[in-house]
């Protein structure tokens, strides 16, 4: 079965189409300002207009299940006293839409507590409808191998220059590619393992150059990213090219 893959760049969000439609974000970071404060940058909580960012997207695409990347909440290693009391509201608001499935991400610590059975998928991923998911952070599970896996945790952003400079810098995009499965210990499979990096859904996030991931010390994933079969995207889906004909920052040449 194809898969239909429908972008909302509002998030950024992704919406798989086989069996069931799966809606997917990724690094929602709800609670972020707590930590913010922490280090002396003071901002209002966040979460309510990323929530109502969410419910407005879920609302359009109707899906049959939210799937959330990891990094629903911020803090690590603990839940702090705003994380307590936003997210039980976020998981009621996106319960009441649809159903609702957590990656866990490594900023998840203490999240359990706050979730229904069969919500938490394991740490290194789970096959649903067809499509593997998790944060990415770990090495992918076995059953995983031959699927299109979609992760989070890589924050990736699209710069693109040109011959006078920088013309695009630091917006959200996905990077497609298949993974070398022996590098992550996958079985072997006729069908090839892919990836799909998908940009995180908190606004401030910032990220790291699709560039700069494959081979990058920021997770398994990023170093089993086969280069020559990388395309990259920007958060409309708008297709950008390979990732070995992106032009280099001129500062780099």
């Amino acid at each position: 079965m194809s898969i239909t893959p429908e972008f909302y760049p509002a998030g950024p969000a992704v919406l798989i189409e086989r069996k069931d439609r799966t809606l997917v974000i990724a690094d929602p970071h709800f609670g972020v300002e707590a930590d913010l404060h922490r280090r002396g940058l003071h901002f209002q909580s966040g979460t309510a207009s990323r929530l109502s960012r969410l419910l407005a997207i879920i609302e359009e695409s109707e899906p049959d299940y939210l799937v959330v990347l990891g990094d629903l909440k911020h803090m690590i290693p603990y839940v702090t006293y705003q994380e307590k009391n936003e997210v039980p509201v976020v998981l009621k608001k996106i319960r009441d839409l649809t159903e609702f499935r957590l990656a866990p991400g490594n900023h998840d610590t203490g999240l359990e507590k706050y979730l229904q059975k069969d919500e938490l998928l394991p740490a290194n991923g789970a096959v649903i409808d067809g499509c593997g998911y998790m944060h990415g952070h770990t090495i992918p599970a076995p059953e995983l191998a031959g699927k299109l896996i979609l992760c989070g945790h890589h924050h990736p952003v699209v710069n693109i220059y040109d011959e006078v400079g920088c013309s695009l810098r630091g917006t959200p995009g996905y990077l497609l590619a298949e993974l070398d499965g022996a590098a992550v210990d996958l079985p072997e499979t006729t069908a090839a393992t892919r990836v799909l990096l998908v940009p995180a859904f908190y606004e401030l996030a910032g990220g790291l150059d699709v560039r700069l991931i494959p081979g990058n010390k920021i997770s398994p994933i990023a170093k089993a990213i086969k280069t020559d079969t990388a395309e990259v995207f920007l958060k409309d889906g708008t297709y950008v090219d390979t990732w070995e004909n992106l032009t280099p920052d001129p500062e780099d040449a």
